[in-house]
């Protein structure tokens, strides 16, 4: 039992993490309807930068603010520079635009920093363990910023005059438009929650995982993409539920299966993911829509 309780907080932990970056993939697709493959990446430019900050200052609140900071910029940049003027091109060209923006980050960062793992150490306060099960302080600080998060984001969409910007946009951004809302304002806004959600995940994951390398956030990344797919695309609660379902599975997957079945735990995602989407196409969360022109 205390096995089974361990790898299902740890499962919880993961999940956490691909939930944050699930709920920026979903924002910014239920708006432009772009699936963002560089959404990934941003998450390893965040655990760059709070590296370095956190080794210039000895600051680790001035690190973390400072991260989502640069993140949200990296995200503005490629909005306008990559996505903006492409906007009307359509889904496919977006997509590979996407992939390609990935890419060049990666390459940039390898280039920059070597392809070598770095060690992301924090102050020892966040390795202590709590109770008897596999559970640190670091544990408590996922759960708690990702519960944080989630509730903010959450309001925000559904209480304030933007959220409701952001669901018209949504539902029909032609619309939207004639009806006077700033269609490039609420995308800068989607990419700005995003951006820092990412970073935060890359900050979390980073100090549970310890170690980072420039590749880290494609993989990461794909991996939440997946969870948002099985939560329904575009769906706010489907992204938070499908990250930490996949976290889940995850986890169990590679504690329970015989030894060395862990090394497909990559596989097993996106398995989870064809059969999910066999038996329900738009995901758990997700409604057949219309294709929008």
């Amino acid at each position: 039992m205390d096995f089974f309780t361990g790898s299902l907080l740890s499962g919880l932990q993961l999940g956490s993490i691909y939930a944050l970056i699930a709920i920026g993939y979903s924002i910014v697709y239920g708006i432009l309807r772009l699936i963002n493959f560089a959404h990934g990446d941003l998450l390893m430019v965040a655990t760059y930068a709070a590296w370095i900050l956190i080794a210039r200052s000895q600051s680790l609140a001035f690190a973390v603010v400072g991260s989502v900071a640069i993140t949200i910029v990296f995200g503005l940049v490629i909005e306008r520079v990559a996505y903006r003027p492409l906007r009307d091109a359509g889904e496919e060209t977006t997509l590979v635009t996407s992939l390609a923006v990935s890419i060049f980050l990666q390459n940039l960062f390898l280039m920059v920093f070597t392809p070598k793992n770095q060690a992301f150490l924090l102050p020892d306060f966040f390795s202590q363990k709590i109770l008897n099960v596999s559970i640190t302080n670091m544990s408590v600080v996922i759960f708690v910023v990702t519960g944080i998060l989630i509730a903010v984001v959450s309001l925000i969409i559904k209480k304030t005059k933007l959220g409701m910007a952001m669901r018209a946009c949504a539902e029909n951004s032609g619309a939207a438009k004639l009806m006077g809302i700033n269609l490039n304002g609420v995308v800068i806004f989607a990419f700005v929650v995003g951006s820092a959600l990412a970073a935060v995940a890359g900050v979390l994951y980073s100090g549970q995982y310890v170690s980072f390398n420039p590749s880290m956030g494609f993989m990461i990344g794909i991996k939440a993409f997946a969870a948002a797919v099985i939560g329904g695309i575009g769906s706010f609660a489907g992204a938070a539920a499908g990250g930490l379902l996949l976290g889940v599975l995850e986890i169990l997957f590679a504690c329970y299966l015989p030894q060395g079945a862990g090394v497909y735990q990559t596989a097993f995602v996106f398995l989870v993911l064809i059969i999910v989407l066999l038996v329900k196409p738009n995901g758990l969360f997700g409604v057949a829509e219309e294709r929008r022109s």
